[in-house]
């Protein structure tokens, strides 16, 4: 009965420390996504300023729509990067998250 006492115990210490690494898998990952976020809200916004800045000064709709295409183009590229960059940190999340307890499950 003590014997099955003392694995029951290290079971759970063992899923505690999984858990534990699992937790901080997702912080990190985490923080990540939050300033590839914030970096990208800032580089989005000065962008947006520039164009708009270079919309003031265009004399006629030729060079107004040509500074407004070039806006839209840089805007999706830079968009594109950086989802697909937010997009491998969440799969690096799910797998680091995961691999803890996929340890557990082997034994």
């Amino acid at each position: 009965m003590i014997r099955t006492f003392e694995d029951l115990q290290k079971v759970g210490m063992d899923n505690f420390e999984n858990a534990l690494k699992s937790l901080g898998a997702v912080s990190k990952s985490t923080q990540a996504i939050a300033a590839e976020v914030a970096d990208y809200s800032k580089k989005a916004f000065e962008d947006g300023t520039g164009a708009l800045e270079k919309l003031f000064g265009v004399k006629t709709l030729d060079k107004a729509v040509e500074v407004q295409t070039e806006f839209a183009r840089s805007s999706y590229e830079s968009f594109v990067t950086r989802a697909s960059k937010i997009g491998e940190i969440y799969a690096d999340l799910a797998k680091e998250t995961w691999k803890p307890f996929e340890s557990a499950l082997a034994k």
